[in-house]
C-alpha cells in the first residue's frame, strides 16, 4: 500500500526511524507503568520518560530542514501524508518556546496533585489559583501557536485536525435541542433510570474468564497481537502492528462496567491492528484523530455492543459464567445495557445523555479561552449549564466542576473530541446499513465483514489523511450529527434499532 517514490522524503522516513523506537518505547514504558511496574519505581520511570521525550523533540527538530525543503508537486497521497503529520507536530515545537513548555509541564503537575485533594474535599478554591495558571498559559500557547477566528481553535487543532468553533457551534447546538427532546420521550418500558443488576456483585475470576471469551472469541481479536491486563483506569496502547494492548478494572459490582471497558477499549485496538503494515515505522502508523479513534472505540462500545443483537449474541455465555444471572432475561440485560437518566457524572452518563455533558465543558472551554467566563465563576457557571441541559444540579463542586481530571492536565480542547467520537459513529453505522445486513451478522456472530468494512474505510489509512478528507472520501460527509440523532430516537424512543 504504501508507494514512496521521492528521494527526499524516503531520506526524511529514514530519520523518522529512531524517533518511531522512541515512541516504541515510551508506549511500553507508560503502559508498564500502569500494569506491573513496582511503586517505587515512579520516580525513575518519570526521568527515562522525560529523558526520551527531549531526545525525541530534538529529532524531531532536526527534521524540520529536510520537511520544509520538499515540494509537494507530483507528491502522491501517502508522501503529502508524511510531510503533513510531521508538520502538524513541528508547528508546536517550533511556535511555542521551550519556556512556556516548561512552565505549562510545571503548573500542570502541580495542579494535577491539588486537584485531586480539592475534588476529595469538594472545595473548588484550593484548585482555582491553579486551574487560572494553566488557562493563562494555555491561551499563550494559541497565541504562539497563531489561529484564524477564535483563540480556542488553535487548541482544538491539537487534538483534531484542522476542527473549529466554526464546526462545532452548530453541531452541539443541533445535538442540545435534539437530544432533549429524545430524552423526554424515552420509551422507559425497555430503557429505565436503572436497574437491579447495577448492585449485583460478581466474581472477578468469572468476569475475567467472560471478558477474554467475548474479545477473543466473539469480537475475534487475534490472541498472538493483542493481550488483556488490569489497570486503575482502563485504556489501549498500540506499540506496533504486532503489539496492541488493552486493560480493564474490576471493581466486583455492576459487571457491565468491565464489560463495556474490554468492548470500548478493543475498539481502539481494533483500530491500531488494521492500520496497514506497510505504514510501520512511519509517522502514519498512528489513527487519523483523537475524535477518529474514539469514534472506532464508540462503534464497538455502543453501537455493536450494547444492541440487542449483540445481547441475543453473547446472552448465553453471561448466563453461563455469571450465576447470578439465572433470573434475568435476555430482555433484563438488554435494558440493564441501555438504563437512561440524567446524572452529575460525566464518566457514569448513557448513551443519550452523554453529548449534552461535553457540551457543557465544550462551552466553558471557549468562554475562558476567549474571557467571557472567569476561572471565579466556574462553579456556577457549570451548575447552570448542567440545570439547563440535564436537569440536574450539582449539589457540590466534587459532582460538578472538579470531577473531571483534564484541565488540571492542561487539556484544553480535548473534551469535543469524545462527541465528535459519538457522531461519527453514528455516521459509520448509517453507511454501514446501506452496504451490510449489519443486524443480522452481529447476531449471527458474523463480525468479520463488519471489521473487514471497518479496515477499508477507516483503519487502513492511518493517519494518510486529515480527519475531515478521510470522512468525505470514505462516508461521504464530514462531522454530521443527524445520523446520531436518528440512531438515539429509532432505539430510545421509537425501539426500533
Amino acid at each position: 500500500m504504501l508507494n514512496i517514490s521521492n528521494g527526499k522524503v524516503k531520506e526524511i522516513l529514514k530519520k523518522y526511524e529512531p524517533i518511531w523506537a522512541i515512541d516504541h518505547a515510551l508506549s511500553l514504558m507508560g503502559w508498564d507503568l500502569e500494569t506491573y511496574m513496582p511503586r517505587s519505581g515512579v520516580e525513575y520511570r518519570g526521568f527515562a520518560t522525560s529523558q526520551l521525550m527531549l531526545m525525541r523533540q530534538r529529532l524531531m527538530l532536526e527534521l524540520e530542514g529536510l520537511v520544509n525543503g520538499v515540494s509537494e508537486d507530483g507528491l502522491n497521497d501517502y508522501e503529502r501524508g508524511i510531510l503533513r503529520v510531521i508538520r502538524h507536530e513541528l508547528k508546536f515545537y517550533t511556535k511555542v518556546p521551550p519556556s512556556l513548555i516548561e512552565e505549562l509541564s510545571k503548573t500542570t503537575t502541580r495542579a494535577s496533585v491539588v486537584w485531586r485533594e480539592a475534588k476529595s474535599k469538594g472545595d473548588f478554591n484550593m484548585f482555582k489559583p491553579h486551574l487560572a495558571k494553566i488557562i493563562d498559559l494555555t491561551r499563550q500557547v494559541a497565541d504562539k501557536l497563531g489561529y484564524s477566528g477564535h483563540p480556542y481553535n488553535a487548541l482544538l487543532d491539537l487534538y483534531e485536525e484542522n476542527l473549529t468553533v466554526n464546526d462545532l457551534d452548530p453541531l452541539f447546538n443541533k445535538l442540545i435541542s435534539g437530544i432533549k427532546g429524545i430524552l423526554n420521550r424515552v420509551d422507559r418500558d425497555t430503557y429505565p433510570t436503572a436497574h437491579e443488576l447495577e448492585g449485583v456483585k460478581y466474581d472477578v475470576d468469572e468476569m475475567r474468564v467472560v471478558n477474554e471469551e467475548v474479545a477473543f472469541n466473539i469480537l475475534n481479536m487475534p490472541r498472538e497481537r493483542f493481550r488483556i491486563d488490569t489497570s486503575a483506569h482502563p485504556f489501549t496502547v498500540g506499540m506496533a502492528p504486532g503489539d496492541v494492548r488493552i486493560t480493564t478494572r474490576y471493581e466486583g459490582v455492576d459487571f457491565k462496567s468491565t464489560l463495556f471497558s474490554v468492548i470500548h477499549e478493543s475498539g481502539h485496538a481494533l483500530y491500531e491492528l488494521q492500520i496497514d503494515e506497510s505504514l510501520a515505522y512511519t509517522p502514519l502508523a498512528r489513527g487519523a484523530s483523537t475524535g477518529i479513534h474514539e469514534s472506532q472505540s464508540r462503534f464497538l462500545e455502543n453501537i455493536i455492543g450494547r444492541s440487542r443483537y449483540f445481547v441475543k449474541l453473547i446472552y448465553p455465555l453471561l448466563k453461563s459464567r455469571l450465576s447470578f444471572l439465572s433470573k434475568f432475561s435476555e430482555e433484563d440485560v438488554y435494558s440493564y445495557f441501555n438504563t437512561v437518566k440524567p446524572s452529575l457524572i460525566r464518566v457514569d452518563a448513557d448513551e443519550v445523555t452523554y453529548n449534552l455533558h461535553i457540551a457543557v465543558r465544550y462551552e466553558l472551554e471557549k468562554k475562558m479561552i476567549e474571557g467571557s467566563v472567569e476561572v471565579s465563576e466556574l462553579p456556577e457557571t457549570w451548575n447552570t449549564l448542567m440545570d439547563n441541559y440535564l436537569g440536574v444540579r450539582p449539589r457540590n463542586d466534587s459532582e460538578g466542576v472538579l470531577q473531571d481530571i483534564h484541565w488540571s492536565q492542561g487539556s484544553i480542547g480535548y473534551f469535543p473530541t469524545y462527541t465528535l467520537g459519538n457522531v461519527v459513529a453514528a455516521m459509520v453505522l448509517d453507511r454501514i446499513n446501506k452496504e451490510l445486513d449489519f443486524k443480522n451478522l452481529i447476531e449471527h456472530g458474523h463480525l468479520d465483514p463488519i471489521k473487514d468494512w471497518l479496515r477499508d474505510r477507516i483503519h487502513r489509512w492511518g493517519a494518510v489523511y486529515e480527519p475531515k478528507v478521510l470522512l468525505r472520501k470514505n462516508l461521504g460527509d464530514e462531522y454530521n450529527p443527524d445520523p446520531l440523532l436518528t440512531y438515539l430516537e429509532s432505539k430510545y424512543v421509537k425501539n426500533t434499532y
